[in-house]
Parts: C-alpha cells; sequence; structure tokens
C-alpha cells in the first residue's frame, strides 16, 4: 500500500477513524512537521480542532540517529533502560540531552502556538496523528506523556507503522488505526510517492486554516 501524498494519507485515515464521530469532547493532536498535513485532513473530516504535541528523541553518544530515550512536552524523558546500560551511557550525558532536546520543544511550540495556551487534553477523545512510524519511539514518548494528562480515550493513529512496533504502540494507546503495518520497513517515505519535506510555513497555514483547540 502506497499513498500519493500526506494529505491522501489522511483522507484515507480518516474513514478508518470515521466510528468515532464528532463531538465537542473529539481532540485532533498532530506530531510536527510530518504528521500535521495527515492530521489536518482528518480534523476536518471529523470537524475536530486540530493542535500540535511535541516529542523527540535522544540520541545516543557519537550516533545521534540512534535513540536511547525521548522527551515530550511534558512530564519526565523516557529512557530505554537496556540500551542505556548496554552502551555504558553517563547518567550526566542523558540529563543534558533531555534538557536541550526539551528547550528545543519548548521553543518551537511558542512558535507554532503564538500566545495560545497548549489544549485541554482532560475527559478528551484524543487521536494523536504522525504520517508513519519507523522505530516509534517519539509516539511512545508523546502517547506516554498524554496518558499522564488523563483523557477519555487515547487513539493513535497513522497511515503506516513496521509491523514490530504495533505491540509497543497498543500498550500506550486504547486504540490504534493504522492502515498498513509492513514486516519489511527500511523508511515511512518509501510509501509515499511524494514525501517532500514540511515546511513550517505549511504547518503555520494548516493550523490557521483549521478551528483552535
Amino acid at each position: 500500500m502506497t499513498f500519493r501524498d500526506r494529505a491522501d494519507a489522511g483522507r484515507r485515515l480518516a474513514v478508518a477513524l470515521a466510528h468515532l464521530g464528532r463531538g465537542a469532547d473529539l481532540l485532533v493532536l498532530a506530531l510536527p512537521r510530518g504528521g500535521v498535513p495527515v492530521a489536518a485532513e482528518v480534523a476536518r473530516t471529523l470537524g475536530a480542532p486540530l493542535d500540535l504535541c511535541f516529542a523527540h528523541k535522544i540520541g545516543a553518544p557519537h550516533n545521534p540517529e540512534f535513540a536511547i530515550g525521548s522527551v515530550a512536552e511534558t512530564g519526565p524523558p523516557h529512557l530505554q533502560e537496556h540500551i542505556i546500560l548496554s552502551l555504558r551511557v553517563p547518567i550526566s550525558y542523558i540529563q543534558e540531552e533531555a534538557a536541550i532536546q526539551q528547550a528545543g520543544i519548548a521553543r518551537r511550540a511558542r512558535y507554532y502556538r503564538g500566545s495560545r495556551p497548549p489544549p485541554v487534553i482532560a475527559d478528551k477523545r484524543v487521536i494523536l496523528i504522525d504520517d508513519g512510524v519507523a522505530t516509534g519511539f517519539t509516539a511512545h514518548a508523546a502517547l506516554h506523556a498524554l496518558r499522564g494528562l488523563k483523557p477519555a480515550r487515547l487513539i493513535f493513529a497513522t497511515p503506516v507503522a513496521a509491523a514490530d512496533t504495533l505491540e509497543r504502540l497498543a500498550a500506550d494507546a486504547d486504540e490504534l488505526a493504522i492502515l498498513h503495518a509492513p514486516s519489511a520497513f527500511r523508511a515511512v517515505g518509501e510509501f509515499y510517492d511524494r514525501f517532500a519535506q514540511v515546511s513550517d510555513e505549511e504547518v503555520l497555514s494548516l493550523l490557521r486554516n483549521s478551528p483552535p483547540a
């Protein structure tokens, strides 16, 4: 299964989420930046407000692309303890990297939201959306942080996810909506015909044209 672009993926994902219906308690959150065009289509179809959820991985020393943990907008870092032990990563490094990533998240939140406060999560049916999941660390961090804010129901939705991440995601969310979960998975972009980087301007435009949370 492939998608023309993120908007096409969002429209198809909205069909899979149609059973949720509408309601003032429904909230769509996107992982920026790639998840925003997908989530905007879902929010439009379901008549729900759109906002952002921020999370970022903590990279290993000398290999920043290899995740040893992750941080979200709220809550403590989520760490891969067995990996940290096997690599003998110093606690001081983890604390420093977590602080750097959380400061970056705070800057991005201010940039995208401006003076708007973060959305209220408590007692809402929350749909968290990304454009695809490879390792699942970012989604896991975001779901873990959202769970601490007491949503009525927490749904994770994405057009495509690596099959070996499903168990972890299922443990974090009340419901999954995943259109394609291949066992052979190299990168999210291979499942899209067009997978250009999403710009800040596009994110801001989609937020402006969606009902605020």
